[in-house]
């Protein structure tokens, strides 16, 4: 394993002392417990939280600002921050119009979210995230919160912004997730500093379809195919989900997982907006780059969202942050 890092311990520590020092024009650190806030707070604005562990920068902490998040919470590589830590968050970023969380699905992050919200004293709700569409409806755990986070974050942030209430940006959350859908593929798999090798073994001419965002396995393995057949195969399972149809307008986002050129990524844009447009569905808006990552990993993943004119010049809206800026 070779990682610039001192040793597993300083890790994180060291990397959002950096990130705050950075971006100290955007974002604040705390450390005793460990969460980043937005500098300027407004004051009657409903405030938004997220987190969950390190390993998938630049969500959360690069996505504090004007326009998205309040504070996140980054726990060790991929485990769950602390409910002390949320609640820290909370009352920093609290400026008196309530508190959303906005939590992925994933067991640890729900559980310690929840107990954070029984905790605190001031109003608060929660919008899971569950658009990872490689795992079924009906899924025991339920589905994944992927890469569709950012797409909920951004759109329910920018109605904050304006002053909507916490019902209201619930609400709004819960409708961006249900008409957002992810699936990803790996090339490679990723390596967990602390584990020091790769979480799973795979030959070089396969890949792992459906994979998470935490190094998991996917839904299956199988023979490396062409850009356009593994774009097809992935885009086919969310057209399936969403039930998206000719006329309809989408937001198109491709994530890379960490490890994946930009060179390769937009030209899997291409691949999609094609797949698409060829179905008389107009993309819209688009988002291309390394937002939701897996520390390592090699692959992507294709994100959509079907648009509405509210959820567009939601979008549209301004945002400062660290890694999303218009």
């Amino acid at each position: 394993m070779k990682k610039l890092m001192n040793d597993v311990e300083s890790l994180l520590g060291e990397s959002l002392n950096g990130f705050a020092k950075a971006h100290s024009d955007i974002v604040n650190l705390t450390t005793q417990p460990y969460f980043i806030s937005r500098k300027a707070l407004s004051q009657g604005k409903v405030a938004l939280i997220s987190g969950g562990g390190s390993g998938h920068e630049p969500l959360h902490t690069g996505l504090v600002g004007r326009g998205m998040l309040d504070a996140a919470c980054p726990g060790q590589i991929f485990t769950s921050p602390t409910p002390d830590q949320m609640m820290a968050a909370a009352e920093a970023v609290d400026t008196g119009a309530g508190v959303l969380f906005i939590v992925k699905n994933y067991a640890g992050d729900v559980m310690n979210f929840e107990i954070a919200t029984e905790m605190l004293e001031g109003e608060s709700a929660t919008v899971l995230v569950c658009d990872d569409v490689s795992l079924p409806a009906n899924h025991s755990t339920g589905r994944r919160g992927v890469a569709g986070t950012l797409i909920v974050e951004k759109i329910v942030g920018a109605a904050a912004e304006v002053g909507a209430d916490l019902a209201t940006c619930q609400s709004l959350g819960d409708r961006v997730n249900k008409a957002t859908a992810s699936m990803g593929v790996a090339l490679t798999s990723c390596t967990v500093p602390a584990q020091g090798k790769p979480t799973f073994d795979i030959a070089d001419n396969e890949i792992e379809m459906g994979v998470g965002i935490h190094g998991e396995r996917g839904i299956e393995t199988i023979a490396i195919k062409s850009a356009s057949e593994i774009v097809e195969q992935l885009a086919l399972v969310i057209e399936a989900d969403l039930n998206i149809t000719s006329g309809q307008k989408i937001l198109l986002h491709i994530n890379g997982f960490g490890a994946t050129p930009m060179m390769e990524l937009y030209a899997v844009y291409e691949l999609a907006e094609a797949y698409w447009q060829q179905r008389g569905v107009e993309v819209i808006r688009s988002l291309v780059g390394n937002y939701t990552t897996s520390l390592d990993m090699a692959g992507c993943s294709i994100t959509v969202t079907v648009m509405n004119d509210e959820f567009t010049k939601l979008w549209d809206a301004p945002v400062h942050t660290a890694s999303l800026n218009w």
